[in-house]
């Protein structure tokens, strides 16, 4: 019961992403819109982080699994992507660099944050 609690808490500001994604005109999809209203609640203070600790952990210990219908609908998609095998890895090592670049950078003005507290 605890599991499916937490569970609906999850689903709930999902559910709120793709509300406000069909009222209002963000160009921002709604499971992103879910996951940002989650932070901000999470932050406030209106959702505790035990209220959502357990099944959280369930989830990111299945995350793997979660990937197989990403992965499915990339085989799904290879004649798409025949002949143009280089230019997408490319893409992908290229958007991998730039995403450790970034990180680099916002971990490094995180710590620099803290330190100043």
């Amino acid at each position: 019961m605890k599991y499916l609690r937490q569970l609906m808490i999850i689903l709930a500001m999902c559910f709120l992403g793709q509300l406000l994604e069909r009222i209002c005109p963000i160009p921002i999809p709604g499971i992103v819109i879910g996951l940002i209203l989650l932070f901000l609640a999470l932050c406030t203070g209106i959702i505790k982080i035990e209220m959502i600790e357990d099944i959280s952990n369930v989830l990111l210990s299945h995350m793997s699994f979660l990937f197989i219908p990403a992965g499915v609908g990339l085989m799904i998609s290879f004649n798409v992507l025949k002949g143009k095998w280089i230019i997408f890895m490319f893409i992908v090592v290229i958007s991998t660099i730039i995403v450790w670049i970034v990180t680099a950078y916002v971990v490094i003005l995180l710590r620099k944050v803290h330190l100043n507290e």
